[in-house]
């Protein structure tokens, strides 16, 4: 496996990161299963992994400082903050310095490790200060408790906002970025991914597979929707005209995939890895077989028709159904476009 620069780090990464949020209640609940999973990923050349301290209330972060006994060291370990952990409290979630502080030792205890390697920022928290998140990580850093900063599904304004708070503050500054991105989601072409060059950030995509769109389990004759308890289920609704058009532009993939030797899953992680500001497709496989259809992308290289094709089905820059983006939540709320 060919390993890529993150950001300008010096650290070498894998095109694929074995991302962990279908290990544990959320997808599968057998964790011996789980950690058998992560090692086989380990084994084939996989050295990036990525969790999050939501993802099944702490349980997938614990399976993956289990699975990463006596390896931790060969792995870069990424993990998220941000999302609430106790409904009751809300000084439990968010971007705060007393929150990050506190949450930083929770996920060091789960992972049982010394050191996170990147630690990201999961959402933007509109009700605070940038410069309050970017100083409170620049302690951790300082500290030693992590390594680098990261965010995830910040708008390109954001991004500037925040890269010009640590110029200015002097501050550690976030060194990657992590959007959704596929196929049929290819908004941040047009602003993130040009950010994020320019600022030479790292850039770790997730949901490849849209969720489930581009596995090739649901087409245009399937019975049922996609269902996940991690996954809203208003993304899946098979009535709503855009998606229906998902499912019409799924079935020329289908085609093109087939003509070209390749399974859908491997054209879809595919093309998400190959464009020049994207280091790494978050995978995230539920069960062995699930992971073993994933690798083969790795090493794929897609033809220039075959790409060309593909911006004929989704044109880049567009997102076919506007919902599967995970940024500009709070700009596009009633109150904020004054109605």
């Amino acid at each position: 496996m060919e390993y890529r620069s993150l950001g300008r780090t010096g650290v070498k990464v894998s095109p694929l990161c074995l991302g962990t949020m279908m290990f544990g209640p959320w997808g599968n609940e057998d964790e011996a299963d789980s950690i058998r999973i992560i090692h086989a990923a380990l084994d084939a050349g996989i050295n990036f992994v990525d969790t999050a301290d939501v993802y099944s209330a702490g349980v997938s972060e614990e399976i993956t400082g289990k699975a990463l006994k006596g390896r931790r060291d060969d792995v870069v370990l990424a993990t998220k903050f941000f999302m609430p952990m106790d409904a009751d409290d809300p000084n439990q979630r968010g971007g705060s310095r007393r929150w990050i502080i506190r949450e930083v030792e929770n996920s060091l205890r789960r992972l049982d490790t010394d050191y996170i390697d990147l630690y990201q920022v999961h959402r933007p928290d509109p009700a605070v200060d940038i410069e309050e998140t970017l100083g409170a990580l620049s302690d951790l850093v300082h500290q030693g408790k992590i390594r680098y900063l990261g965010s995830s599904s910040f708008s390109g304004s954001q991004i500037v906002e925040a890269q010009w708070a640590s110029r200015d503050r002097n501050l550690e500054r976030f060194v990657t970025e992590q959007p959704p991105y596929s196929i049929l989601v290819r908004g941040i072409e047009e602003d993130i991914l040009p950010t994020t060059q320019r600022y030479g950030m790292g850039t770790l995509t997730y949901s490849p597979l849209s969720g489930g769109w581009l596995s090739g389990k649901w087409r245009k004759d399937s019975a049922s929707a996609p269902t996940s308890k991690a996954r809203p289920s208003a993304r899946f609704d098979m009535s709503s005209p855009a998606n229906q058009r998902k499912l019409d532009i799924v079935e020329h993939l289908a085609v093109l995939a087939e003509q070209n030797g390749m399974t859908l899953i491997e054209m879809a992680i595919a093309f998400a890895i190959s464009h020049p500001g994207v280091t790494a497709a978050i995978v995230g496989p539920r069960t062995m077989e699930q992971l073993a259809s994933y690798l083969p992308a790795a090493s794929l290289s897609l033809p220039v028709d075959v790409l060309d094709r593909i911006d004929e089905l989704v044109a880049p820059g567009v997102t076919v159904n506007p919902d599967d983006n995970s940024y500009g939540t709070h700009e596009l709320v009633p109150a904020a476009r004054r109605r």
